[in-house]
C-alpha cells in the first residue's frame, strides 16, 4: 500500500516523467486572473478522492469548501476530481505546460522535489505553523528547509500485538530491547509465531531495520548516510543489520516470510497466528471500527511503540513513518494569496474532522478530548503528539535506482545471502555512486 503510494511516483519522476522545462503561461483572461463573472475570486483546485471510490475523504473536502465559502462569500472554490492514477496523469500533462491548478495534491519527497526545482510549487513558509503538525511530517515536504507543501495525512509505524497471546505466556509489551528479545524467545520455545512479515514486498523488512538504526545511533545515522553527510558504513548501521540477522536466526519471524506478500502475512496477525506485526496505522481501522472484523478480535489487539535499545541514542518517541498527500499552492497562481489562505483553513479543518469522519491520521497535532474516538485512536494520536521525530521510509528518501538497491539488499539481509558488512557497504557503494 505504502509503496504503491510512494515509488511508483517518486520513480515516474525521477526517470523524467514529468516536463517541467520553461513553458510560457497563457495570456491573462478574466479567467487566468482569477475572477468569475460573478466578480467573486475563483480558486481552482483539483484533488484525488472522488465520491464513490473514497466517500468519506471526498466528503470531508466537500463540506470545508462550503463551510469556507460560508464564511469567504466573496470566493469561489471551483474542483475538479479525479481517480489516483488518472489525477498523476493529468498533473503531468498541466505541468508540461505550467498550467498546474491554483490548489493541489502533491505526495513529498523525491515526487515532490522536480516541481520544487521546476519553480512550479510556491514556498508556504509563510502560511506553515509548524508548531502545529508532528514533528517531521513538514520536513518531508520542504526543500532546502522550506516547506512547499502541507501535508494532510500521517502514518507512523507501531508494533500491534495480540494481549490474549501475550497474557497466556505472562508476557507484557517491551519497553526495551532486550524485554523485546525475551518476548521473541519465549514465544519461540512455546511454539507461537513471534511476529509476521511479508517481506516479498521488502519495505516490510525496512521499516525492521529503519527502527534498529534509530534506536541504536539515532535518528541522524541512517538519514546522514541517504543525505551523504554521512556513511551507510556507519558502526551503528551495520549493528542494526547484526540485530537482523539474530531475530531470523532466533526464529522471531513467521516461515516463508521472505516468500510472503504484506497481504499474505497480515493474515497470520487477523488469524491470530502470530503475535506480532510491525504496521502502519492504516490498519487502525481493521482493529477499531472496521466492520468486517469480529469485535472479538479486535478487543485482543493493542500496540507499543518500537522498544528502546540499551546504550542506544534513540529515542522510544521517535517513529518510522511517513505523510501521505499534501497541499500545494502553484507558483504561477494568478490568486496565490486566496489559495494559500484556502489550504491553510483547509488543513486545519481536516486535522479536526480526518480521525472521526474517515479513520485518517492527520499530520497535524489532535485533541483528543473532543469527539467520539476509539481507544487506540485516542493513544496513537496523544502518542503523536509526544513525537521527537519522524524517520521518512528510508527507499521514499532515495532516488528509485538507489532504492531498488536498499530494498533488494533489506531482502537478501533477511534471507541471509547478505551478511551485515556486505548490506550496509552495497549501499553505500550505490549511495556514493550517484555523487
Amino acid at each position: 500500500m505504502r509503496k504503491k503510494a510512494f515509488s511508483t511516483l517518486i520513480s515516474f519522476a525521477l526517470t523524467g516523467g514529468l516536463v517541467l522545462g520553461g513553458c510560457s503561461s497563457s495570456s491573462s483572461t478574466s479567467e487566468d486572473s482569477g475572477k468569475s463573472s460573478s466578480d467573486k475570486t475563483v480558486v481552482k483546485m483539483m484533488h484525488l478522492w472522488p465520491e464513490g471510490s473514497s466517500n468519506a475523504q471526498y466528503t470531508i473536502v466537500d463540506n470545508i469548501i462550503k463551510a469556507y465559502e460560508e464564511e469567504n462569500p466573496d470566493v469561489d472554490i471551483q474542483t475538479e476530481i479525479l481517480g489516483n492514477e488518472q489525477y498523476k496523469e493529468k498533473v503531468k500533462v498541466l505541468s508540461a505546460s505550467n498550467e498546474l491548478p491554483d490548489v493541489g495534491i502533491t505526495w513529498a519527497a523525491g515526487y515532490m522535489k522536480p516541481f520544487v526545482e521546476g519553480n512550479m510549487f510556491a514556498p508556504l513558509d509563510d502560511i506553515a505553523q509548524k508548531d502545529k503538525f508532528v514533528a517531521g511530517t513538514l520536513d518531508a515536504f520542504s526543500v532546502d528547509e522550506k516547506p512547499y507543501a502541507l501535508p494532510l495525512e500521517l502514518n507512523i509505524t507501531p508494533v500491534y500485538y495480540n494481549k490474549e497471546i501475550f497474557k497466556k505466556h505472562n508476557l507484557e509489551a517491551p519497553k526495551t530491547y532486550e524485554e523485546f528479545l525475551n518476548v521473541v524467545e519465549t514465544l519461540v520455545d512455546k511454539g507461537v509465531t513471534p511476529i509476521t512479515l511479508g517481506n516479498k514486498d521488502r519495505w516490510t523488512g525496512s521499516m525492521w531495520y529503519m527502527y534498529l538504526a534509530d534506536r541504536i545511533g539515532g535518528p541522524e545515522s541512517l538519514n546522514n548516510a541517504i543525505n551523504r553527510t554521512g556513511s551507510f558504513e556507519d558502526p551503528a548501521l551495520v549493528k542494526a543489520a547484526e540485530e537482523i540477522s539474530k531475530l531470523v536466526d532466533m526464529g522471531a519471524f513467521v516461515k516463508g516470510f521472505n516468500g510472503l506478500s504484506n497481504d499474505e502475512a497480515k493474515g497470520y496477525f487477523m488469524n491470530e497466528q502470530a503475535a506480532m506485526y510491525l504496521m502502519a496505522t492504516w490498519e487502525l481501522p481493521n482493529y477499531t471500527t472496521s466492520p468486517d472484523v469480529a469485535k472479538e478480535f479486535k478487543e485482543k489487539v493493542g500496540y507499543f511503540k518500537f522498544p528502546t535499545y540499551e546504550g542506544g541514542k534513540g529515542d522510544i518517541d521517535s517513529y518510522v513513518g511517513g505523510p501521505g498527500v499534501g497541499l500545494f499552492v502553484s507558483e504561477q497562481s494568478k490568486v496565490k494569496d486566496e489559495a494559500k489562505a484556502f489550504v491553510s483553513y483547509l488543513v486545519e479543518e481536516w486535522g479536526k474532522r480526518s480521525v472521526v469522519d474517515a479513520g485518517v491520521i492527520p499530520a497535524t497535532k489532535v485533541d483528543t478530548s473532543n469527539g467520539d474516538l476509539d481507544q487506540m485512536y485516542i493513544d496513537i494520536l496523544n502518542d503523536l503528539g509526544k513525537a521527537t521525530n519522524l524517520t521518512l521510509y528510508a527507499d521514499v528518501q532515495m532516488s528509485a535506482g538507489v532504492a531498488d538497491v536498499h530494498l533488494n539488499q533489506i531482502q537478501a539481509l533477511f534471507g541471509g545471502q547478505s551478511s551485515p558488512k556486505e548490506f550496509t557497504k552495497t549501499q553505500e557503494e550505490a549511495l556514493a555512486s550517484e555523487k
